[in-house]
């Protein structure tokens, strides 16, 4: 399975400096980091320079392309359950 990863995601992972994983969300797949949603041994690795986009088996199927349209802001990561690890309580 190839995913094609756009220069700007490229360029933001290199900057946040950590890895990614794209996920099932709210709305639709989220590119979040591992801080926000941990790797699971299902997932699918795809390097990123000296990082790496983790992606979910469920979402691969849907995913060919990685864009910035699925990073999700803090707004929604806090409104979405399926990152209740990192709800505020």
């Amino acid at each position: 399975m190839e995913f094609q990863v756009d220069e700007d995601v490229k360029k933001m992972i290199a900057e946040h400096d950590c890895d990614f994983r794209i996920c099932t969300a709210c709305y639709g797949p989220a590119l979040v980091t591992t801080a926000v949603k941990p790797p699971k041994e299902s997932d699918i690795k795809v390097p990123v320079g000296n990082h790496t986009i983790f992606v979910s088996r469920y979402q691969a199927p849907y995913v060919s392309r990685i864009t910035m349209d699925m990073v999700y802001s803090e707004d929604e990561i806090d409104s979405c359950p399926a990152f209740y690890t990192r709800r505020r309580y």
